[in-house]
């Protein structure tokens, strides 16, 4: 009895998914020509499943978002600043392990 519960145990920990990591990437977003785009941008981010924090700088012409990697990707952030005519691309990526 003791055998097939450890085997249980084992195989539910190995079936488990790897634990998430929090990533924070900044995004190049050259299209920015006023004060007011980021706004739009910000509401794009923060749309994206999985995102928690989204800070957007005119000045800089760039995003910097905190997201959960098992919720979405890189991919999906520059995808949904391009659907709002804010095409980014990826100028840095952190890594926060839990």
């Amino acid at each position: 009895m003791k055998m097939r519960f450890a085997m249980t145990l084992l195989f539910a920990l190995l079936s488990m998914p790897s634990w998430a990591a929090m990533q924070t990437v900044t995004l190049s977003v050259p299209g920015m020509t006023c004060s007011a785009c980021p706004i739009t941008i910000k509401l794009a981010l923060n749309k994206v499943d999985g995102v928690s924090q989204v800070d957007v700088s005119y000045p800089d012409r760039e995003a910097v978002v905190t997201f959960d990697d098992t919720r979405t990707s890189v991919e999906a952030l520059t995808q949904a600043t391009g659907d709002v005519g804010y095409p980014s691309t990826l100028k840095s990526l952190e890594t926060d392990s839990k």
